[in-house]
């Protein structure tokens, strides 16, 4: 197991990236252009990985994420438990 990893995870976001994004009924591209309108290059690709887990996510990309998303950057990491 690599030290970045959690649960076999790169990041504890994702799943709430793309649940968020899916409710919101935007593609992996929108979201991608969306962010880069927050000034934050972040490519669909980059979404994608993002969301399987495969991709660690900075804290400026969590900020644009929260900010396009609608939701604070607490509420990827904690949910409705905050």
């Amino acid at each position: 197991m690599k030290a970045n990893d959690y649960e076999g995870r790169r990041n504890i976001s994702g799943e709430r990236v793309r649940m968020k994004r899916l409710s919101m009924r935007l593609s992996q591209a929108a979201l991608a252009a969306k962010v880069q309108t927050e000034g934050v290059v972040l490519e669909q690709d980059a979404i994608s990985r993002i969301e399987l887990g495969e991709r660690m996510v900075q804290d400026y990309e969590l900020w644009a994420l929260s900010s396009v998303l609608g939701v604070s950057a607490d509420w990827f990491l904690c949910g409705d438990m905050i």
